[in-house]
């Protein structure tokens, strides 16, 4: 019996566990697409990316662009900037002021940080895209 409680609690336990990617999964909004980017942070384009707190979009990756974080000068977010939670039409593509991505459909807002839903409505978070930083080269890809 004791061994019966201790399975259905590890089960338990790993069932409650949930990522963003858990949150974007099954999006019918965003098509899967294979993409590769790296940024060179020496270029005066993405010189800002050095830097905590700043913040660089582009709209030439991605289903309609993709946004990059700097959280702390070592980690980094990397997100869609199509809105997740509406079908993709020209008002779903997103913009940046500082740590929130808006759609122009309507009042969504997301967190470029985490990418979670900060206000408006909807069922899904924005979409990760892995990213890793060597030297003054980020990589971002899906």
């Amino acid at each position: 019996m004791k061994k019966l409680i201790s399975i259905f609690l590890i089960f338990l336990a790993l069932s409650a566990c949930s990522n963003n990617e858990d949150n974007y999964r099954g999006n019918p909004n965003i098509p899967d697409i294979s993409f590769r980017i790296q940024l060179n942070l020496n270029l005066p384009e993405y010189n800002n990316l050095q830097y905590p707190g700043n913040s660089f979009a582009t709209y030439n990756y991605g289903v309609k662009g993709i946004v990059i974080y700097n959280i702390n000068g070592t980690q980094y977010s990397a997100f869609e900037l199509a809105d997740p939670n509406h079908p993709l039409r020209e008002c779903s593509t997103m913009t940046v002021n500082g740590v929130i991505a808006s759609c122009g459909c309507d009042d969504n807002e997301y967190n470029v940080i985490t990418g979670e839903l900060s206000s408006g409505e909807g069922q899904y978070t924005m979409k990760p895209y892995r990213i890793r930083r060597s030297g003054n080269i980020l990589e971002v890809w899906n």
